[in-house]
């Protein structure tokens, strides 16, 4: 039972060291913490809730195996060789491709009249406008100087 446990715990630590070490992981988690307040706020059916969260794990998890794989072939070929390239090259373009669906699931969900009755309730409330900007502002300094730089990465 410990050693089950202490999985969790080695993958908490893989994703904080995500989140302190990875920009691209930063900007993912920012978008995630978006669209599900969009989702809260135009009221999405279970299916539909089920169908974001599904997309989100996935870009979460393929920028999370993005970071294994060029940490790997890191150690493993620390001079240039054109096969550590193209893994890590592959392992960019798994992120790439489910960066791009997920976009596409966003269209599929989140254009219906209610966003539009959403965007329209920033011009009827000016600080729910203010906080928005605000939480902008702090979610690109979380992406550009939250990470802890780790000397030993």
């Amino acid at each position: 039972m410990k050693s089950f446990l202490k999985g969790f715990a080695y993958a908490g630590r893989g994703i904080w060291f995500c989140i302190r070490n990875e920009r691209n992981f930063r900007i993912h988690i920012v978008a995630s913490a978006y669209v599900l307040w969009l989702g809260s706020s135009i009221h999405l059916t279970r299916g539909e809730w089920a169908a974001l969260l599904i997309t989100i794990a996935m870009v979460l998890s393929a920028e999370a195996v993005n970071t294994a794989v060029e940490k790997a072939v890191d150690v493993s070929s620390p001079e240039f060789n054109p096969l550590a390239r193209a893994a890590k090259d592959a392992a960019a373009a798994a992120v790439l491709i489910c960066a791009a669906f997920s976009v596409a699931v966003g269209g599929f969900l989140f254009f219906k009249p209610e966003l539009w009755d959403l965007i329209k309730s920033f011009a009827d409330q000016p600080l729910k406008a203010v906080l928005l900007a605000a939480s902008i502002a702090v979610s690109l300094l979380f992406i550009i100087f939250g990470g802890y730089k780790n000397k030993a990465k």
